[in-house]
């Protein structure tokens, strides 16, 4: 299973369809695809006949061939179930299927099956976005038909948007916007902001990139974090996260950008415009950020997108670290990954932030724009940490990690001082 991370943007309270009727795969795993019965009963081709069928069903919105397939006996999770449906009606999804990576035998007649869903959004996801699901399926009648009576989301993984209501989606030009829980107004200003941060982003990024985004928006910080599987609490300050796949395969998924509505609502509109901008950014070079690629390069390269239009000073953009340096607090070395921390203190994570968007400013202006690009793809070349940023700062800039950070220093004190 891949490895998925999350990139934060902070939020400052202070100014900072139609589905495709496409027939869906399933995927059996050898080892959960014996050719004997298991000690339920169940073969694998019956496992495989039913969650296609599911499948497809989801895909038509076939109401009844998706009840028709579900437990006749569960009366709670079948009306569940229907509502599930309707709240994806206007989601275009391209595919929807089903990998089988594990059956457990719950008794006679009835197994648990462990189950990765896929799912695309048409024209937008150029591979499957993944959430790993625990299926339950009966055996019921005279016939011994197979049904699903239960469909939850694994242990430790988080929700899906439209499992929390009522999903409705709004098209920008470069954007779709999906919400539950929101009002149609404030999803179309969504799509228009996301709208004017995608042409922003390619003017940053020259290397091929989707172009497009799709942002969700859950109805409360508390669903936010549902479709994160952390506390909400981690995300209350948060104005909007991206996740996807890192790896630098070039083959990763398209990113969600997911905003929390409290928070993001209280910025105006110069916070909304850098929040959505450096989030898409994330998505734009999610394809050269790999683990080896440092926290404050790829957050400071997006915060540099995000405000390099912007009429706004250095103070302005970074006032926590400038009233630091300005009280002879001068960082002694870059930020850490551990200073990125939602959890932490409020004030540390505005300074990572704006001590990582200075660093990358730095870069831009002593070594140039291109090498600033070439910097971040060499880094995110590597698979692992170890000596990557130390390579890439010998090899594209000519110095190493000790010469630029007694370099950084010396910019914040002269451009925050």
């Amino acid at each position: 299973m891949a490895v998925r991370t999350q990139d934060a943007r902070r939020g400052r309270t202070r100014g900072r369809s139609t589905a495709g009727a496409v027939l869906a795969v399933l995927l059996l795993a050898p080892a959960c695809a014996p050719s004997e019965e298991s000690a339920a009963g169940i073969t694998a081709e019956e496992v495989s006949a039913a969650l296609e069928r599911r499948a497809a069903a989801v895909l038509a919105h076939d109401t009844g061939a998706y009840l028709a397939g579900i437990d006749p006996e569960a009366a709670s999770f079948r009306a569940a179930q229907g509502t599930e449906l309707r709240n994806l009606a206007d989601v275009p999804l391209k595919s929807w299927e089903y990998e089988v990576e594990g059956l457990t035998a719950e008794g006679e007649g009835r197994v648990t099956a462990e189950v990765e869903l896929r799912y695309r959004v048409q024209g937008y996801d150029h591979a499957p976005v993944s959430a790993s699901r625990t299926v339950e399926l009966v055996r019921r009648g005279r016939d011994g038909t197979w049904y699903i009576a239960g469909d939850r989301a694994a242990d430790g993984s988080p929700e899906q948007l439209w499992q929390q209501g009522d999903v409705e989606a709004v098209r920008g030009t470069n954007a779709l916007v999906l919400g539950v829980g929101r009002t149609t107004a404030e999803l179309r200003r969504i799509a228009a902001t996301a709208d004017r941060a995608v042409p922003s982003v390619t003017g940053s990024w020259p290397e091929p990139w989707s172009g497009r985004v799709v942002v969700i928006v859950p109805g409360t910080v508390e669903d936010m974090a549902g479709l994160l599987g952390s506390p909400a609490a981690s995300y209350r300050g948060i104005a909007a996260v991206t996740t996807g796949e890192v790896g630098g395969s070039g083959h990763a998924p398209a990113d969600r950008v997911i905003i929390n509505p409290q928070a993001y609502g209280m910025l105006g509109d110069f916070g909304q415009r850098v929040v959505l901008t450096h989030e898409t950014t994330h998505v734009a070079t999610r394809s050269y950020t790999s683990p080896a690629t440092p926290v404050w390069l790829s957050e400071g390269f997006a915060d540099r997108t995000a405000y390099r239009h912007e009429t706004r000073t250095a103070d302005e953009i970074a006032p926590e670290l400038a009233e630091a340096v300005r009280a002879g607090d001068l960082p002694a070395h870059l930020p850490t990954d551990e200073d990125f921390g939602f959890g932490g203190d409020a004030g540390g994570l505005a300074r990572a932030y704006e001590g990582a968007w200075l660093a990358c400013e730095l870069i831009a202006r002593d070594w140039g724009e291109e090498a600033l690009i070439a910097f971040y793809k060499a880094v995110g070349s590597r698979e692992e940490r170890d000596g990557a940023v130390e390579e890439a700062m010998h090899t594209v800039l000519g110095t190493t990690p000790q010469e630029f950070t007694v370099r950084w220093r010396e910019y914040l004190s002269a451009r925050l001082a």
